[in-house]
């Protein structure tokens, strides 16, 4: 399955066929997660858990026991670096048909936080469930789906920019990069608000977040810019594919964005 064939597959999976994972499988993922090197090389600690041995729950999750959970120490790019991590473990289980979600409200947060003994300092931003897809979604996991319209994008040209936020990118203008941003474009985040901007300028792509609201917590840990870091992900599998790479900076090339709208970080490509 190449990169393109794995990021339109994959879904989040909320519904699992019981007991079907087998131990094997969940500590593939968890084998894997322990070799992913993010750009920001922030280090994650990952651990796998049992929802009856640990003693935990989600009110949206049916027929699984394993779940994935990390927690970093809270420093700055740590929710980017985060998203980055956990995206690229979510789609190494997905091409060996493991399910998963990304998880950050709906569980019950204190048990997940004592079961990986969370320290002070230290974030746990998300978890999420391991388990084989049940044949069928639950009526819960449809309408949840539809309520978000979970299958829907925005389009390119309201996604990324040719040299300033004044001009649209067409794919078509985009030349080698528009496959790599055509999987940021694909990225899952949390309630679908795609909140990745990106403007291509000068060699490099500059990556945006346009805040929405209720996002960020009283500490000032964002939950968007963990999707802004899966969108990243993408972006460097995609140069990956083409033979390529990127170095990240956070020079800010100093454009002038729109409103609620602001800069995370520049990838400069070799």
């Amino acid at each position: 399955m190449d990169t393109m064939q794995l990021i339109k597959t994959r879904r989040s999976v909320r519904t699992f066929a019981e007991n079907a994972l087998q131990p094997a499988q969940a500590q593939a993922v968890f084998n894997y997660l322990q070799t992913v090197q993010n750009p920001y090389g922030l280090p994650v600690t990952w651990k796998l858990l049992s929802a009856k041995a640990d003693g935990l729950s989600s009110p949206v999750i049916v027929g699984t026991d394993a779940w994935i959970a990390g927690k970093m120490r809270q420093i700055p790019h740590a929710e980017e670096a985060f998203g980055y991590s956990f995206e690229a473990g979510v789609l190494y289980a997905w091409s060996l048909g493991i399910g998963t979600t990304w998880i950050a409200g709906t569980m019950d947060r204190a048990a997940f936080e004592k079961a990986i003994d969370l320290q002070p300092g230290e974030v746990m931003p998300c978890v999420s469930p391991l388990g084989i897809p049940a044949k069928k979604m639950s009526l819960r996991e449809s309408l949840m789906r539809k309520g978000i319209r979970a299958d829907s994008r925005l389009a390119f040209s309201d996604l990324f920019f040719d040299g300033s936020f004044d001009r649209p990118l067409a794919p078509q203008k985009a030349g080698a990069l528009a496959r790599p941003l055509e999987l940021v474009r694909l990225a899952p985040s949390a309630v679908n608000k795609q909140p990745w901007r990106a403007v291509v300028a000068d060699g490099a792509v500059h990556f945006y977040e346009k805040h929405s609201r209720g996002y960020t917590d009283k500490t000032g840990w964002d939950l968007q810019k963990v999707d802004v870091g899966i969108a990243l992900c993408h972006f460097a599998m995609g140069l990956a594919e083409q033979g390529r790479a990127m170095t990240l900076s956070f020079a800010d090339p100093a454009l002038t964005p729109p409103a609620d709208t602001e800069y995370v970080a520049s990838c400069e490509i070799r």
